[in-house]
């Protein structure tokens, strides 16, 4: 049974894999080895191709743990193989104190837990995990992780740092004094060397991985069968294509190699100072680091070498390379919960959770703040490819393959044509021993029929429309790094918006404020700038709340903190380090208004105004700052001014957060109204508070206090009002993608009310559509999550009544399509914290959410990415439009991301906008249209052109001939490659339509459309060449001067001649026949093929193919009939009658009208006759689930909720406290009360 166990790594997460062990096998080896030989090495590349099939077959299963090779297998819907051999790690033990401790607390995968001194290990049970007898531990590695052999859990495990199950207080007890030596050399033999290798293969090694291709060896063998049977110069204008095809590919993939390797490698390794336990101060290369270590930051600043986190002091770091977000953030240390005030000391450090005091590798610290005498310190938490930066790097060098119907139905096409080829190889043999031909040429001539079959231009022909869209976007300031996803825009049906910097303006304009004085909003005030106002507490939180840095002179920082504090008017200065070591008690950053503000005298008796009491000098330090967190939704310092003894407090951040921390008597009474109403018109509001610290706090005593014991009890100080407005050209993208019938969506972490306003004001919800605010309660005190649904307009003040009339809501179905359903106008709004529990406890009605939700607020990026993979659970083509701040993860997750940043995280996005506008989106989307229908034109070209060749040679296979080198080369060359080329040049449609291409192949009308094509070629050329055997100066061996003499028409000199029991198989009458009329027809289908309207532009403007068309239809026309001596003897043709010459013309005009008058009818009446046959014969349910959820619930009386109503998730049973959600089946309007 152990051998044949399965295990699971990286269970429950995006790269979870099964592995399976082996052992190799030598009989088994032998007989694999006799394979190769036999079959000329094509085993052995087959055994390359399929890493299952080459393990099977030279392995026998054994258990995991005692296994030579694993072979792994991904749990996602591609179920990818992999292998990898497993290895061993030998740690010797003569140099180091007790590394048998060390070495078990590492092996079992529990690098978390490693001691700070290699002989205080044994309270961790030192002798447990350790493999018998020895030091070796088992890894194998895979996509640059290695996995260790863990025997705690009997499976592999890779070896983490100090992010996962570390607390904050260990933090600071166990790691803050650094590694001893000993320690730092065995993690480095554990966890390597702290890199992000990118190596950038030789250009002899990308030469044969990509000449292993199957593409290129069926080519090899294709050019090897022309050679045996005389097809000299054809061979070599394939094996020229491949050639250039190969260079092209090779210079391609090297370039995006070094790309990669030169954006990894840059500041990849730097000297750094480590501190040792001892105190002592190494300086090492940033390669030696490993998790534990304890580094200097430089004052000067420095290129992080790995994911750290700050102990002591303060950095402002750039974090653009993984955030895109340019403005400089401000990082502050880990809290020490030993020493805080009030603080649990339980919290479990993570460098998400934990990002304002982690530095991230790849990102830039830009400077650093310090106190006396106290260097700005770091622990080492992860290295190599476990940073952010290295999985950032690993996702580009193992991209997850792209999942598309059409090339699932590529595929399929292909084993179709493997399928005729296998009936003509098999007529070819029988044919040919029925005719006694030589078994050299049955092997040839079967062969051939294989190669004839599956065109060799195919993968080049494939990608050409791609490559031509992506250099049409490209001029358009489009830029993609994954061109296969362009097809896949084209089926975009609903594109996810970031709002701030991507709808609207990036920046904020300060319309005003409204303060409160006895719990009670005085007027708005515009100017703030003003010498009444300048001693205010409140300007005194708009001039220290924020985290503004001086950079080389210049005030940078985050937008809305720059325009609150330019609106004031203030200088912010900063320490110089001079300075800074001259004060015990250092404040970096000091703020002062200019002296014009300043009042002359302090005006007594002042009751409106809050003033200091103060000298000439009024200046005001930040003494400790807690940063922005989004998890939080506010910030806080505290500041003290210049000659004063009690610090203050100020607070900034959501109106709803900040007020349900102050005192409840100083937040006024029409609070939530006048946030409403601003809200409603857009407006970005932020809340400000204030509280006077007790003078018991010192500065030191402030510098190790939790946020928590700073931020309560603070009187609400009033509201700042900023403006973002909309961008120029967002309502008309809006409207264009809402008239293509693509649905949009907002997803913000702005307010709820303000995202409302933004979406009603760019269209994305019409004026008469309604709103329905989801607000999702998780379980508390052991009562059941439940949804409460509230109408945000009018809807809840107009009726009394819980019953909706169905005129309030209309429902209506503007087309016959299912595909063009116009779902009932109301939408979803919710915030990020409902969409959680939503997800977690009312899983039924997650889909019906995403049916209709429009606006997602308060969103944090993980919970974008989470609406993104929701979204396509339902069956959406899901695009994500954003500026690159925060939506990483969404743009990835995507079908189709487009960033619009052209910083360096628009790696993570397949397609970048040079110009920050989301004008791109529907330019996109147009584009791949008109690449996808390129894509099927091709398919369908290929199709027909295999075919048409297939009956050619089928056909003269019968009568023992062939068609000649030339003849092959002018076909192949001169038409099919030059058709290919300028066919996909078609521009794409000027506009986007409701209608969408199909997703796939396997479609009833294109079917019909390939097959009424086939038919009718097959039928013309079969009707040519049986028709030139009934004609009276038909011979089996043609008499050139006879056959042409009868018209009097042509003079020809030749020297050839044969007999009747040895024709030629080359030049003869059905050879000719067959030549013209198939000529004649690559050029009709791939004009009948060429669509234009309405995803592309009409093939009458792509003039390289108009052009193309008209001088080979001119050049094979004039051959045909006037036939010209050099051509015919290079071509190898044979005279025949000019009577016959006119009625191959007929045949082929013929043949046109029909393919035109068919394809035009497939065209009018297919997808008509089709939807309808498949709707009343089959009864079939949309195969979206999206749209057969619209049909259930156009049907579905208690869909939308009622307003004022609640759903809850009921309880099933209670035991020991727990209780047991079940989700509602089908209708869940039927548990609102």
């Amino acid at each position: 049974m152990d051998k044949e166990e399965k295990k699971t790594i990286n269970h429950s997460q995006e790269d979870e894999m099964e592995v399976y062990g082996y052992n190799l096998c030598r009989w088994k080896l032998a007989i694999v080895a006799l394979g190769v030989i036999c079959t000329g090495g094509f085993l052995l590349l087959l055994l390359y191709w399929m890493p299952e099939w080459r393990v099977k077959a030279t392995c026998v299963r054994a258990a995991v743990k005692d296994c030579d090779v694993v072979l792994l297998r991904t749990t996602d819907e591609f179920r990818m193989w992999f292998c990898a051999k497993i290895r061993f790690l030998c740690l010797e033990s003569d140099s180091f104190s007790n590394p048998k401790s060390i070495v078990s607390e590492v092996c079992n995968g529990h690098g978390v837990h490693l001691t700070d001194n290699p002989a205080g290990g044994n309270r961790h049970e030192p002798s447990k995990y350790l493999q018998t007898h020895s030091h070796q531990i088992r890894y194998f590695t895979h996509h640059s992780v290695k996995y260790f052999w863990d025997d705690t859990i009997h499976n592999f495990d890779f070896l983490r740092g100090l992010d996962e199950g570390v607390s904050c207080t260990s933090i600071y007890e166990k790691h803050s004094a650094g590694l001893t030596k000993g320690m730092h050399a065995y993690r480095k033999l554990l966890y390597g060397i702290n890199e992000i290798t990118v190596k950038v293969p030789s250009v002899f090694k990308l030469l044969i991985k990509e000449v292993l291709n199957p593409f290129y060896i069926f080519q090899l063998f294709s050019v090897i069968l022309w050679s045996t049977d005389d097809y000299y110069y054809y061979a070599l204008a394939i094996v020229v294509m491949s050639l250039v095809s190969i260079v092209t590919s090779l210079y391609s993939i090297r370039k995006q190699y070094v790309m990669l390797h030169d954006m990894v490698a840059t500041h990849s390794t730097v000297r750094v100072s480590v501190c040792r336990v001892n105190e002592e101060i190494e300086e090492i290369f940033s390669t030696d680091l490993v998790p534990g270590d304890v580094i200097v930051i430089p004052l000067n600043g420095t290129v992080m070498p790995c994911d750290a986190v700050l102990i002591s002091g303060t950095c402002i770091v750039n974090e653009n390379m993984l955030t895109g977000e340019s403005v400089p953030v401000t990082k502050t240390n880990l809290p020490n919960p030993s020493v805080n005030v009030k603080g649990t000391g339980e919290e479990y450090y993570s460098p998400e959770t934990h990002k304002r005091h982690t530095l991230f590798c790849g990102t830039t610290v830009i400077q650093t703040r310090f106190y006396t005498g106290e260097l700005v310190k770091a622990i080492v938490v992860r290295t190599g490819f476990s940073t952010s930066k290295g999985q950032l790097v690993r996702s580009i060098l193992y991209p997850k393959p792209t999942d598309f119907k059409l090339y699932r139905d590529a595929y399929m096409f292909l084993l179709c044509l493997v399928g005729v080829a296998g009936i003509g190889f098999i007529y070819t043999i029988i044919n040919n021993i029925l005719n006694e031909v030589e078994v050299g040429r049955i092997i040839t001539e079967s062969l051939d029929i294989i190669t004839i079959t599956v065109p060799p231009a195919l993968p080049a022909a494939m990608t050409a429309g791609i490559v031509y869209a992506q250099r049409r976007l490209k001029t358009v300031g489009i830029f993609c790094i994954s061109p296969q996803r362009i097809n896949i825009c084209g089926q975009l049906n609903l594109v996810c918006f970031d709002k701030t910097g991507t709808l609207t303006e990036d920046g904020l304009d300060l319309w005003g404020i409204q303060r409160v004085e006895n719990m009670r909003f005085l007027l708005p005030e515009e100017n703030v700038c003003n010498e009444m106002l300048v001693k205010s507490q409140f300007v005194a939180c708009m001039a220290t709340c924020h985290s503004l840095t001086k950079i080389e002179g210049v005030l940078s920082g985050d937008p809305l903190d720059l325009k609150m504090f330019e609106a004031i008017g203030w200088i912010l200065e900063e320490a110089t380090e001079e300075e800074t070591a001259l004060h015990n008690q250092i404040m970096p950053t000091v703020v002062r208004p200019p002296k014009q503000l300043l009042p002359e005298s302090v005006p007594a008796g002042n009751e409106e105004m809050e003033l200091f009491e103060l000298a000439a000098v009024y200046e005001i330090g930040i003494v400790r700052q807690f940063p922005f967190a989004s998890a939080l939704q506010r910030m806080s310092v505290v500041a003290k001014v210049l000659g004063e003894k009690k610090m203050d407090a100020y607070m900034k951040g959501a109106p709803e957060v900040v007020a349900s921390l102050c005192r409840p008597d100083t937040v006024p009474v029409d609070f939530e109204k006048v946030l409403e109403d601003y809200t409603k018109q857009g407006f970005r509001v932020i809340a400000l508070a204030h509280r006077k610290l007790e003078s018991k706090l010192t500065w030191h005593k402030v510098q190790s206090i939790s946020r928590d014991a700073i931020e309560n009890n603070m009187d609400f100080m009033g509201l700042i009002i900023m403006q973002n407005k909309l961008k120029q050209e967002t309502p008309a993208v809006l409207e264009d993608l809402h008239k293509a019938n693509i649905r949009t969506v907002m997803v913000t972490g702005d307010n709820m009310l303000t995202a409302v306003s933004v979406a009603r004001d760019c269209g994305m919800i019409l004026p008469q559509d309604k709103i329905i605010i989801a607000e999702a309660l998780p379980p508390k005190d052991g009562k059941v999550a439940k949804i409460n649904w509230h109408y945000a307009d009018s809807l809840t003040q107009c009726s009394n009544s819980s019953a909706i009339n169905s005129e309030v809501i209309p429902m209506k179905l503007a087309h016959d399509s299912l595909e063009d359903l116009q779902l009932a106008r109301y939408h979803f709004a919710m915030n990020g914290k409902s969409f959680s529990v939503i997800l977690e406890h009312f899983q039924d009605l997650v889909p019906k959410l995403m049916l209709h939700g429009t606006v997602f607020a308060r969103m944090a990026p993980d919970q974008k990415t989470q609406l993104v993979e929701a979204l396509q659970n339902v069956d959406y083509f899901v695009g994500m439009c954003g500026d690159g701040a925060n939506d990483c993860g969404a743009l990835k997750r995507a079908h189709g991301g487009i960033s619009l940043s052209e910083l360096e995280a628009s790696v993570a996005s397949p397609f970048t906008s040079k110009t920050p506008s989301i004008s791109c989106v529907p330019n996109l989307i147009r584009e791949g249209r008109a690449a996808l229908m390129t894509s099927f034109c091709v398919f369908k070209f290929m199709a027909l052109y295999s075919i048409i060749q297939y009956t050619s040679v089928t056909l003269l296979y019968s009568s023992l001939s062939i068609l000649g080198d030339f003849q092959f080369l002018f076909i192949d060359m001169a038409i099919i490659l030059v058709l290919v080329f300028t066919m996909s040049l078609n521009p794409a449609w000027k506009e986007l339509v409701a209608q969408r291409p199909p997703s796939g192949l396997i479609s009833g009308a294109l079917l019909f459309s390939v097959l009424s094509q086939i038919i009718i070629s097959v039928g013309f050329q079969s009707l040519g060449f049986f028709w030139v055997k009934q004609q009276p100066w038909y011979k089996v061996c043609p008499l050139h001067l006879d056959a042409c003499n009868t018209t009097g028409s042509l003079y020809w000199n030749s020297s050839h001649s044969c007999n009747e029991t040895d024709p030629d198989k080359i030049k003869n009458y059905e050879n000719t026949t067959v030549f013209f009329i198939s000529s004649f027809q690559y050029l009709t289908v791939a004009v009948v093929f060429s669509k234009g309207k309405p995803f592309r532009q009409p093939c009458y403007k792509n003039y390289f193919f108009v052009v193309s068309v008209i001088i080979l239809y001119f050049f094979v026309l004039l051959i045909m009939l006037h036939p010209i001596a050099f051509v015919d003897k290079v071509l190898e043709l044979v005279c025949v009658p000019y009577e016959w010459r006119i009625t191959m013309l007929l045949i082929v005009l013929l043949n046109a009208v029909v393919s035109v008058v068919v394809e035009e009818s497939v065209d009018r009446w297919g997808k008509c006759c089709f939807s309808w046959a498949a709707l009343r014969c089959r009864k079939k349910t949309p195969k979206a689930k999206y749209m057969y959820l619209a049909q259930e619930l156009l049907v579905d009386p208690e869909w939308p909720p009622k307003p004022q109503t609640t759903t809850e998730a009921k309880v099933l049973s209670k035991e020991n406290g727990s209780c047991q959600v079940i989700t509602i089946a089908g209708d869940p309007g039927s548990v609102a009360y």
